[in-house]
């Protein structure tokens, strides 16, 4: 640890400090104190799950009380805490991942990952899916459970700084299975923005109706492949999309209908 930060220190007045990530129970008040005076501004903790249960299960090799007593200690040394969570573990619920995300929420960090649950060649996960004792999440399920999660964090005034696995050819080459997709957070983000449109249009006659929204959300709106449109109109409602610079990002402006 000591050479990794002893090689920092000719660069570290080029930036405004490091940000690091490690095991909830590798954190203490002695490290924590050498960490600050090296700059490092922001430690995240790999978390996963917030039940005993799973962590055990999975071989975590920490408990969730390490996570809150890690995440105390990051904030008293005035550090900016993160939190990385996965869904969909082996012997996990939706449920169990909500209660990890509203126990995140009351952790109060300052950011959170997001990482659905892929299984890898070599690794006890993929044994025990190969077996038949691990089923992972389909794609569907695993972005409609983030979309809640994000929706969660995002009114909780947490910031998300990642979700899903970043594109890399090792990931390709020895992933077995799981909710994988190289836009996987624009997936979730879609999803909002389909259930915001199908609440705005619940009441609404069928028909031809303008959706306005900001226009870094247009791509969101229209979905991928045009699947939110597919969506609408399998509802009966024909959406054509405009831009409003004035809306927030997931904020949708009805128009008036254009036609019966």
């Amino acid at each position: 640890m000591l050479s990794l930060l002893d090689a920092t220190v000719p660069y570290i007045d080029r930036f405004k400090g490091i940000r690091i990530s490690t095991r909830p129970d590798a954190v203490d008040g002695e490290v924590l104190a050498l960490l600050r005076d090296y700059r490092v501004t922001a430690v995240e903790l790999g978390a996963q799950s917030m039940s005993d249960t799973v962590l055990s299960a999975n071989d975590r090799g920490h408990t969730a009380e390490d996570v809150r007593t890690a995440s105390r200690l990051i904030q008293r040394y005035d550090m900016e805490l993160g939190l990385q969570m996965m869904t969909g573990l082996y012997q996990s619920t939706d449920a169990l991942d909500r209660a990890t995300a509203e126990e995140f929420v009351r952790l109060r960090p300052g950011t959170v990952r997001i990482y659905p649950t892929i299984v890898m060649r070599h690794t006890r996960l993929g044994e025990l899916y190969e077996s038949g004792e691990y089923t992972p999440q389909t794609l569907d399920s695993a972005v409609d459970l983030c979309a809640d999660l994000l929706t969660l964090f995002g009114e909780s005034g947490i910031k998300v700084i990642r979700a899903g696995l970043h594109d890399t050819p090792s990931l390709r080459a020895d992933m077995l299975a799981g909710p994988y997709h190289p836009a996987f957070r624009e997936l979730c983000e879609s999803r909002i923005m389909l259930r915001k449109a199908t609440e705005l249009l619940r009441d609404k006659p069928r028909g031809e109706y303008v959706l306005a929204v900001n226009p870094r959300s247009r791509s969101k709106m229209t979905g991928n492949q045009k699947s939110n449109l597919f969506a609408l109109q399998k509802r009966g409602y024909d959406i054509r999309i405009t831009e409003d610079n004035s809306l927030s990002d997931f904020e949708i402006d009805l128009k008036e209908k254009l036609c019966s």
